[in-house]
């Protein structure tokens, strides 16, 4: 019996993509051209990927996101920042993404000090709005396993339950509200938001974007986390860390522990900087934590830590898949 051969493409189907190519691609060179007038100390290449990955073009907006006017309303990159990530096209989303690290950073040290930062809260709301459509107003969950339930690995010594009835869900995320404007009651709840979807696209970012983050982590917890003077006005405190400490409500600190967690364990072997980045930073919010008795950030941190030192010692670089030749009897 002869195969059947497959239906002929359609040629509707056929024209449709071709048009989308060429409206993502439109869109593209439109963000490309904007940021040419903009970032004018270095060439701007003529893909989105090929920016991305352009160390030159990110050090030359890096440097323009760190003036101390640049979170302002009328900032030009702000404003293509916000501009770009309204787009539907992913491959934008990715680009405004890898400056989230930077722009968190010093949006949230700039915070005690009452600058105008309009321009940095128009980007982090677009990002929340964004996440706030997609989770279509659900919590984020996971099901943790519960050992009363036997499972292929043990048995249960008590009574069986019901999977249905009787699931452990936890919530990782609560549901968003759609916020307008950024009060001091939302501001960690908007940033955090935006790491997480950060977070989501963590594996696709460049190292430089990821030490970013490091650096800013480091920051928030006050450098070495050394124990400050209570009676310091907040000014003053945020002046001569050099803008950096702030507060750390659980909000902000669970995707900031999400993302460490991925520079500590899931970088290539090679790329030790960033791990060593994420170590510190690590280091710094464990002493933050117990100099501020905050049991959730003691053990997160802490725990991470742990993780890298386990990872680290000798005894565990064993491959246990492998025959150890101490068991071979020579004949």
């Amino acid at each position: 019996m002869s195969e059947s051969s497959p239906p002929p493409p359609i040629a509707g189907d056929s024209q449709t993509t071709a048009a989308n190519e060429s409206d993502s691609n439109a869109k593209c060179q439109t963000a490309i051209q904007s940021l040419s007038s903009i970032v004018t100390t270095t060439t701007i290449p003529s893909t989105i990927s090929l920016l991305l990955a352009d160390s030159s073009v990110s050090a030359a907006i890096s440097s323009l996101l760190l003036r101390p006017d640049s979170g302002a309303g009328d900032n030009n990159l702000c404003r293509w920042l916000y501009d770009t990530f309204q787009s539907t096209e992913p491959s934008l989303h990715l680009l405004v993404l890898r400056f989230v690290p930077l722009i968190a950073g010093l949006y949230l040290s700039r915070v005690p000090l009452r600058q105008p930062q309009a321009g940095f809260e128009a980007v982090l709301l677009a990002l929340y709005a964004h996440e706030t459509t997609s989770r279509a107003g659900q919590a984020v969950t996971v099901n943790i396993p519960d050992l009363s339930h036997p499972s292929i690995y043990h048995e249960s010594k008590g009574p069986s339950k019901n999977n249905s009835t009787c699931l452990n869900i936890a919530v990782v995320s609560s549901t968003l509200d759609p916020h307008g404007t950024v009060r001091s009651t939302r501001r960690a709840r908007i940033v955090g938001v935006a790491l997480d979807l950060y977070y989501s696209e963590i594996s696709r970012m460049p190292r430089e974007s990821k030490l970013d983050f490091c650096g800013a982590c480091e920051k928030w917890a006050g450098g070495n986390g050394a124990v400050v003077d209570e009676e310091e006005s907040v000014v003053a405190r945020s002046e001569r860390d050099g803008g950096g400490r702030i507060p750390l409500p659980w909000e902000l600190v669970q995707p900031m522990m999400r993302i460490l967690g991925h520079c500590l364990m899931g970088t290539k072997v090679e790329d030790r900087e960033v791990t060593e980045a994420a170590s510190r930073a690590c280091q710094s919010l464990y002493l933050r934590a117990l100099h501020d008795i905050n049991p959730k950030v003691i053990l997160a941190a802490g725990s991470l830590l742990r993780l890298r030192e386990m990872a680290l010692d000798p005894k565990n670089q064993i491959d246990h898949t492998e025959i150890s030749n101490d068991n071979l009897l020579s004949v």
